[in-house]
């Protein structure tokens, strides 16, 4: 898994591509695995703190797409 970009990187209609067919996903599963995988952006993001956004997490075929500081953060699967 790595940060492929987020969603101030992407246009509209690269952003509704990674979307699609997102569902519903583990909040605190993406967290630990980012924390075991990607230790530095976890560090970054702050992911130990609070996140009023840990509803919005989603998975599509290709993505874990993070909600943090409303800013979508998508991660590729490997």
């Amino acid at each position: 898994m790595y940060l492929e970009c987020c969603c101030c990187d992407i246009s509209l209609p690269e952003w509704e591509a990674l979307m699609k067919g997102a569902k519903r996903f583990s909040y605190r599963k993406l967290v630990k695995m980012i924390k075991e995988t990607l230790p530095e952006i976890y560090e970054g993001l702050c992911l130990n703190f609070y996140n009023p956004y840990l509803y919005s997490t989603k998975q599509t075929q290709t993505h874990y797409i993070l909600v943090h500081s409303a800013i979508e953060y998508f991660f590729r699967k490997d």
